[in-house]
């Protein structure tokens, strides 16, 4: 299934039905009165977050959602049926926003959350609800509401509990081929990987979800080959592991990009843990591994560990230091939301 992280749909409620002028009218009834019934309410159009779902791809295809508008009512109090909902259903981890693109309507991070993008229009009452005393023949009903239009932006961040990053080529997708059950494209050039990839990583009896964005350059944050819409990727990651290229003539420079990029994209992206490790140490002999560990260091780099995701030396290591900040973010993010608790009067 082709990956997309970004698409625009338009929407439209349906209408209310207008209600109804009767009056009821049988043998030997002189006076029957008023029994127009209500029109029904128009439908909603819904958002939905699904499992299964990790890509937008049906929202190139399919833009516009409109509702069912309400029935009319109809004499002997008869009321309209009401419009059909329409629900869009959506991966987990979409944000719908605003048609300026930047405006937060909804985040959608659990299974099963809904949300109303787009309200029917209510249902006009019919004549029965305007007799009086003094009015006992009314010949006024409501008309249904008009329908509610909008444009708004799905953009989908993917939901994983650790993110790769690095320069192209730098080995991350060997790195998650080794390491979990994703099978993504490998190939000795850079931008091997153009969609983010997901996959299960499985360490002393615990998993977690490891997520391979497409290399980054220098200016990604502004767009440079579209790395703003990957960087959206890591930001609900817990912790970071960055991969550099061993074989790399400067591997501090690497190491100086990447930190850049991320800074300038904000988001808390430099607020997570960061894990620094050096691959391809398969192809490097001890003294050139020191220097460039040293180098590292010399550029910021804290507890450089050194692996190879061909051979799998150090790759437990630095998975488990990757699943240790996971504990102590998650952890940390739950004693928050206890604390917070709403006021009770």
């Amino acid at each position: 299934m082709k990956f997309l992280d970004l698409a625009k749909a338009y929407l439209r409620a349906g209408a209310g039905g207008n209600g109804s002028v009767s009056f009821r009218r049988e043998a030997y009834v002189e006076y029957g009165g008023p029994d127009g019934g209500d029109g029904g309410d128009g439908g909603d159009v819904i958002a939905e977050a699904i499992h299964g779902l990790n890509t937008l791809i049906d929202y190139r295809y399919q833009q516009h959602f409109r509702a069912k508008n309400g029935r009319p009512g109809m004499g002997k109090q008869r009321s309209g049926k009401d419009g059909d909902d329409i629900i869009m259903k959506l991966p987990v981890g979409t944000e719908i926003l605003e048609e300026d693109g930047e405006t937060l309507i909804a985040d959608l991070t659990e299974v099963g959350q809904r949300i109303v993008l787009a309200g029917g229009g209510n249902g006009g009452f019919g004549n029965l609800h305007f007799k009086t005393s003094t009015n006992q023949a009314p010949r006024a009903a409501n008309p249904g509401q008009p329908s509610v239009e909008r444009t708004v932006w799905l953009r989908l961040k993917l939901l994983a509990d650790a993110g790769l990053v690095g320069l192209p080529n730098a080995g991350k997708s060997t790195f998650l081929a080794a390491t979990s059950n994703a099978r993504p494209k490998i190939a000795d050039y850079p931008f091997t990987t153009l969609i983010p990839q997901l996959g299960v990583v499985g360490i002393d009896r615990t998993e977690f979800v490891l997520a391979d964005i497409p290399g980054l350059i220098e200016g990604a944050h502004l767009g440079k080959g579209i790395g703003d819409q990957f960087l959206g990727h890591i930001e609900r990651c817990a912790v970071l592991l960055h991969l550099i290229d061993g074989t790399s003539e400067d591997v501090a420079a690497d190491y100086q990009v990447i930190c850049n990029e991320l800074e300038a994209y904000g988001m808390g992206l430099t607020d997570k843990p960061l894990v620094v490790a050096l691959n391809k140490c398969d192809a490097l002999d001890d003294e050139e591994i020191a220097e460039r560990k040293a180098a590292l260091e010399a550029a910021g780099a804290k507890n450089v560990l050194t692996i190879s995701g061909v051979s799998g030396e150090g790759v437990d290591t630095a998975l488990r230091a990757v699943r240790a900040h996971i504990d102590t973010t998650r952890k940390a993010e739950d004693a928050e939301g206890e604390e917070v608790k709403p006021w009770t009067p």
